[in-house]
């Protein structure tokens, strides 16, 4: 008998936490909806771990927005890559910072974003490459 009761009442619980739960989801699906997503990265090391980059990327109104950090702590500079995939081909472009660094960039239709942190030059001591967006 007692089994029976006690199956009946966590029954009963938890039908009125899935009651209690539903109308919160229902909210949270509706305010989602309405506003963009952020989607943090990093740190991404250059290959001796002298410069990092880490960041934010976001879309909102058909452009991909990305804000980024970078830093290192040495007298040479240190240097972001950004490819991104937009308009049928492959594009990418640098920037590069010395000492604490940030930014925002954005564009229109980009379909796929890698990025990739560099030292000393624009071309040596890379990090490995990595989906943003």
């Amino acid at each position: 008998m007692r089994k029976i009761l006690a199956a009946a009442a966590l029954a009963g619980s938890i039908a009125v936490t899935g009651l209690a739960v539903a109308p919160a989801a229902q909210a949270a699906t509706a305010t989602a909806s309405t506003t963009t997503s952020i989607s943090k990265w990093g740190k991404y090391y250059s290959s001796n771990h002298k410069a990092y980059t880490y960041g934010m990327t976001w879309k909102k109104n058909g452009k991909v927005h990305t804000h980024w950090y970078g830093k290192e702590f040495t007298p040479k500079k240190g240097y972001v890559w950004f490819k991104y995939y937009s308009g049928g081909s492959w594009h990418k472009f640098v920037e590069d910072w010395d000492g604490s660094y940030h930014a925002t960039w954005s564009k229109r239709g980009i379909k796929k974003l890698y990025t990739y942190t560099c030292w000393g030059s624009p071309s040596t001591y890379c990090g490995s490459v990595h989906r943003i967006y």
